[in-house]
């Protein structure tokens, strides 16, 4: 964020407010060439509309904690808590380890993010370029992405998003990203939906045996 002209001040406030690695990514390359800020919200915007998926699959297990708690669960959530909350909690039933281990985990995520990115912010000048640091986020999104890969419409959506993202390259202001997305959405939506065309199928085709039998 310091390499790219913002002040170290600016840049705090981002990293406090903005509790979205992939959506700092995103917008800050856009800042630095002076996009529009409708174009800014907008990838912004794109970039994190999985939480509202997460937070339609966090609300069967905290649908009864207070409004304010609620949004605080929302500011801290994120995609490695996750992920690990769903292999620990699979099942959607009451729990009460449930709340503690969502606060575990989203108290040591948000340190682990807040401290390193506070200290790069105060390092930066200290930092060359020529380290080439910048792709360790790249490769920390990486991680994250690949352990969500469970199912063929994710990996359906991932490989369109890839290869939009790579077509669309030449379009400026950083728009290739906005089509990968769009493309990602449509493939996964697409990909959803013939699974759950091919389930009902399946299940027409065995009740039609189990009759006739």
């Amino acid at each position: 964020m310091v390499k790219s002209g913002m002040s170290v001040w600016l840049a705090l406030v981002m990293s406090i407010a903005v509790y979205a690695g992939s959506a700092q990514l995103s917008v800050i390359p856009l800042l630095a060439v002076g996009a529009p800020l409708w174009v800014v919200w907008l990838t912004a915007t794109c970039v994190n509309l999985r939480f509202v998926i997460f937070s339609s699959l966090w609300r069967s297990y905290f649908q009864s904690q207070p409004l304010g708690r609620r949004l605080a669960i929302g500011y801290f959530s994120g995609d490695v808590i996750f992920v690990a909350f769903m292999k620990r909690f699979p099942r959607v039933e009451p729990d009460p380890d449930q709340v503690p281990y969502f606060w575990g985990a989203a108290s040591l995520n948000w340190l682990a993010w807040q401290i390193p990115s506070i200290a790069g912010i105060l390092l930066a000048n200290e930092v060359p370029l020529s380290w080439g640091l910048g792709f360790a986020g790249v490769l920390a999104l990486l991680g994250v992405l690949l352990s969500l890969l469970v199912d063929r419409a994710t990996w359906v959506a991932t490989g369109v998003a890839a290869s939009a993202a790579v077509a669309a390259y030449a379009l400026p202001l950083k728009l290739n990203i906005l089509v990968a997305i769009a493309a990602a959405i449509a493939a996964g939506l697409a990909m959803e939906s013939a699974q759950r065309h091919a389930r009902q199928q399946a299940l027409r085709q065995r009740a039609a045996g189990e009759d006739g039998a």
